[in-house]
């Protein structure tokens, strides 16, 4: 029988060790930097070492999942009646139960007992629970969620597409308001009225002032400066339980009779006045007959009874040699005609009917 040689002995020992080693788990050896401690290697973020089992695993990951699919609702104030759901990695065994803030504005959980949420932001009421966690759970990670908002209503009524109750979510202005009530109709009128309660505080407008009973602030904007961007001051913060009241237009009329293409009655819609040239727009434009130079504005009086003339040269607006007039509520604008045809007219009763039928086949005459 030969012999083996010392030589053939030693490679024969090395190829049993490496053989061995390759049969260990992949990823069970680690490798520590130079000048690294085992432990720091081995935990890097000085996490706790407990072992973390598979189901702890899946937990972080869906947690996590959650948080980024649902972020909170900053600046958001909790009140009563707002459903919230409430999430947390230990401690809590609430999965996604919906709770209910009640009246009182308080909560209450397994394990913490009673929590006051309502006047907290969700970041704060995340805060006051991970505080009231901490003795039962070393790092308490929590997440609160809004699911419904039922505590800060405003209601928004008049001339808007969608009249009701609005739930305020976080900070909302007047125009962010107005547009989720759907904005303004096109019969809006042109003024917006706001309603606060005392207990909010006044509201901030020139003009704003406590109504007789002393329990509310009351205010009334041009709704078309809102609409427009003209005044961003007058665009300001909207409160809970505010009363938002948009004005209708059906009681704000122009009129245009005599020689034009469409007689009729022309709403001034979000605006206070109307300009001669914009409401003879509307009418369709001057007929072929008709005697620009000698138009006349008829402006009622307040009572009724009388009423007031403005002369209007239409011919020398067109020529940019006068400035335009504007027409208020109410106000008729009469074109003459030079020819002694009929035309169609609006019913306006009393002495001003009869002063604007004069006026109109007044040029046939001349």
């Amino acid at each position: 029988m030969s012999k083996v040689s010392p030589d053939r002995r030693s490679f024969a020992r090395v190829w049993t060790v490496v053989f061995f080693a390759c049969l260990q788990p992949i990823g069970s050896a680690q490798v520590r930097p130079v000048g690294v401690p085992d432990t720091q290697a081995a935990n890097p973020a000085n996490l706790p070492t407990q072992p973390i089992g598979d189901n702890d695993l899946i937990a972080v990951s869906a947690y996590d999942a959650r948080q980024k699919a649902e972020p909170s609702l900053a600046g958001y104030v909790l009140g009563p009646d707002d459903q919230i759901v409430i999430r947390a990695l230990e401690g809590l065994d609430l999965g996604d139960k919906a709770i209910l803030i009640g009246t009182n504005g308080n909560i209450t959980l397994p394990l913490i007992g009673r929590v006051q949420a309502a006047g907290l932001t969700v970041e704060q009421l995340e805060a006051e629970l991970a505080s009231r966690l901490k003795p039962y759970v070393q790092e308490p990670q929590i997440s609160v969620t809004v699911t419904e908002f039922r505590s800060q209503p405003v209601s928004v009524f008049g001339a808007v597409t969608t009249p009701g109750v609005v739930q305020l979510r976080g900070r909302k202005s007047l125009y962010e308001v107005l547009s989720m009530a759907g904005g303004p109709r096109e019969t809006a009128g042109s003024t917006v009225s706001i309603v606060r309660l005392s207990e909010n505080g006044p509201i901030p407008l020139p003009g704003a002032g406590p109504d007789p009973t002393g329990h509310y602030s009351t205010a009334e904007l041009n709704l078309q400066e809102i609409v427009d961007g003209k005044n961003p001051s007058a665009n300001i913060e909207i409160k809970p339980h505010d009363v938002i009241s948009v004005s209708e237009a059906n009681t704000r009329m122009v009129y245009v009779v005599g020689d034009v293409q469409r007689a009729g009655a022309f709403g001034l819609g979000g605006q206070r006045s109307v300009s001669v040239l914009r409401a003879i727009a509307l009418a369709g434009g001057l007929g072929r007959t008709a005697k620009p130079d000698k138009a006349r504005i008829f402006r009622p009086a307040p009572d009724g009874q009388k009423h007031a003339e403005v002369a209007v040269n239409i011919k020398q607006i067109l020529a940019g040699k006068t400035e335009d007039i504007g027409l208020r509520p109410n106000d008729v604008l009469v074109v003459p005609t030079s020819s002694g045809k009929a035309l169609s007219t609006l019913v306006i009763s009393g002495a001003l009917g009869a002063a604007v039928s004069s006026a109109i086949y007044a040029g046939a005459t001349r």
